[in-house]
């Protein structure tokens, strides 16, 4: 398992998560550094990993490439005219490991979507006409995406003819779009400290949730939970079906949180810890096993602390 992080110091930063106790009932993890350097010009925006493969997008409109199995970086992507803001891969079911395609946003209101065996550019889809593109989804199928603007609009982009076929505008500006559920059934979008659910068939509002502060985070889990970080230094995970909390580790860390990653457990081991890792603002990242929320205070599996102050996070399940 690896994390990558992005850092306003213009660092990217790479963990592999290693276990030091082969012993499952008393299992000891560490976060082994990889790799640390500078890697843009300016303050990294978005980091996003699949496989042994990662990317950043940087305010210095590149997007660079890093091959996680030899710690290395192996190229960048400069398609862009204006900040990087996020990034998605896209991995068949049939083969997870295996990143197909790459789609990255930015400020210049465009999506551009990649070829990931090699890194070639295919096409680049308008999608924003004024402030840029906040952040955007790809749908478990791989044959649509959806980008939310800071113009306050929502975009659909058909990634098979390679053209946006859907646009709105919403009541509020969203930051946030990630898709959930069972199959990408549901989307949500997060605006301040609201995250709204929707149904992916007909956009239509399933539930409404308070985070109580500014969400900045979210990432999706297994059986329809979606975990969130922001503000509040709170990891909590919603149950989309009814929009109450499923569960929370209350002060998660010290200061805001930056970023959330699931790792999925793996259907040939049952009893494999049910991990999320977690990044501030001031720099520490941390790993949870979810399973023990239930206990009065969670503590972390493995911590690391890269003393920068860290803009993103993203993590891949494959060794």
């Amino acid at each position: 398992m690896t994390l990558v992080a992005g850092s306003y110091e213009k660092f990217i930063w790479g963990f592999s998560l290693k276990t030091l106790n082969p012993n499952p009932d008393s299992q000891t993890l560490t976060l082994k550094p990889l790799f640390s350097y500078p890697s843009h010009t300016a303050p990294i925006k978005s980091v996003a990993a699949a496989g042994p493969v990662a990317a950043s997008g940087g305010a210095d409109d590149a997007i660079r490439i890093y091959d996680l199995s030899s710690s290395s970086e192996v190229g960048a992507l400069l398609d862009h005219q204006g900040a990087v803001t996020a990034l998605a891969f896209f991995s068949s079911p049939l083969a997870p490991s295996v990143p197909r395609n790459l789609l990255s946003a930015a400020e210049d209101g465009a999506v551009c979507i990649y070829d990931a065996d090699p890194f070639v550019h295919l096409k680049t889809v308008p999608v924003v006409h004024r402030r840029g593109v906040a952040d955007l989804a790809v749908h478990p199928s791989g044959r649509l995406a959806l980008a939310v603007g800071r113009d306050a609009s929502l975009a659909m982009v058909n990634l098979v003819r390679g053209r946006r076929s859907f646009s709105c505008r919403l009541d509020r500006e969203a930051s946030i779009v990630e898709y959930g559920g069972e199959g990408g059934d549901r989307f949500v979008m997060v605006a301040d400290e609201r995250i709204t659910v929707h149904d992916s068939e007909d956009a239509k509002l399933v539930h409404e949730i308070d985070g109580g502060k500014k969400v900045l985070c979210v990432a999706s889990g297994e059986s329809g939970l979606l975990f969130a970080g922001g503000e509040d230094r709170c990891v909590t995970a919603w149950d989309t079906s009814s929009g109450k909390v499923a569960y929370s580790i209350p002060d998660a860390h010290l200061t805001r949180i930056k970023g959330v990653v699931v790792f999925k457990g793996r259907n040939d081991a049952p009893e494999t810890p049910k991990l999320v890792a977690s990044a501030s603002s001031d720099g520490v990242i941390r790993v949870w096993d979810v399973r023990m929320t239930a206990k009065e205070k969670s503590i972390p599996l493995a911590e690391a602390n890269t003393k920068s102050r860290l803009t993103c996070l993203a993590g891949s399940s494959i060794k």
